[in-house]
């Protein structure tokens, strides 16, 4: 999939482990980890939100197009 999800690279900046995130932004581990492995074939934008205002990023910084 040409969508790079970079999830991890901002967990380890952040020195933040998923469940803190999952628990910050309400999302199961388990989704969590969906997300982060790039399993998941959609992100609702109020989640991608939450995840930015956790991790004090920007979308750009999570996710990545290549081809």
């Amino acid at each position: 999939m040409p969508i790079i999800i970079n999830l991890d690279v901002m967990l380890a900046k952040r020195k933040m482990k998923s469940n803190e995130l999952a628990e910050i932004i309400g999302l199961t581990t388990a989704n969590l980890s969906i997300l982060k492995t790039g399993k998941a074939k959609a992100i609702k934008l109020n989640t991608l939100e939450s995840i930015c205002r956790a991790l004090d990023c920007q979308p750009g910084d999570i996710l990545e197009y290549r081809e």
